[in-house]
């Protein structure tokens, strides 16, 4: 495609202007048939557990005040990793599902199980995903007990894991937001309409004006004939007439 100044470009966008907003409005129309219709809507809970202290299991009588040593903020951070994969380790969701008697597979679970540690800190946030906003906030707090309860009686014998925060049950769907759908659809369609009219002006061959003689041909136009309509010359001098 050859050069275009400002005038020509605005000029070539303004002629295809009905196109444009044509295609802009068809988009943003999908866009609200898909985010209304189309999307199942997801509600996310989330708990908050944080690994402090490394007081042994094996004494559960033991009053023994207990303070946090750098060894126990040493282990904890190493341990963060490792505990972030367990949560969604076969042991903790199958109990899960077991204790709550939900029906879904483990692997289900798992797709809807979200695990994520804050940098440089011992917390680790669990979010869990459903259709069904009272099971995202039970599932999130039962997996959290579950862990708790094995890390501390069957996989380290070590009471490190306290949760902080319980997952509630939460009103707005998580995956679903209107207003940043039809947005979307609607740069998607501004994109395509700006191709479109790239590609229909390249592929037009046509002659329009002068200069566009003067373009291809490389010939200076010394003379132009205008249009002489007969037909109009006709009913004007039979207008005069009357």
């Amino acid at each position: 495609m050859e050069e275009l100044d400002l005038k020509e470009l605005f000029q070539m966008f303004w002629n295809k202007k009905v196109q444009i907003i044509l295609i802009i409005l068809i988009f943003m129309v999908i866009g609200i048939i898909y985010t209304v219709g189309f999307t199942t809507p997801m509600y996310s809970s989330s708990t908050t557990l944080v690994l402090a202290g490394t007081e042994n299991s094996s004494n559960p009588d033991d009053q023994t005040t207990e303070t946090i040593t750098t060894t126990d903020l040493t282990i904890n951070s190493k341990l963060v990793a490792t505990y972030s994969e367990l949560v969604k380790s076969k042991n903790i969701l199958g109990q899960v599902i077991a204790n709550l008697g939900i029906p879904v597979d483990e692997d289900e679970l798992r797709k809807n199980v979200q695990v994520t540690s804050v940098e440089d800190t011992e917390l680790i946030e669990i979010t869990v995903s459903n259709e069904n906003p009272e099971y995202a906030a039970k599932i999130a707090n039962e997996i959290a007990n579950v862990f708790k309860e094995k890390i501390a009686g069957e996989i380290y014998k070590i009471n490190n894991v306290y949760i902080v925060d319980e997952a509630t049950v939460e009103d707005e769907p998580s995956n679903i937001n209107h207003m940043k759908d039809v947005a979307i659809f609607t740069v998607m369609g501004v994109v395509i309409a700006v191709m479109y009219v790239l590609i229909a002006n390249m592929l037009d061959t046509t002659v329009k004006t002068q200069e566009d003689i003067e373009k291809y041909v490389k010939v200076p136009v010394l003379a132009s004939i205008p249009i002489y309509d007969m037909e109009m010359e006709k009913l004007k001098k039979r207008g005069g007439r009357r």
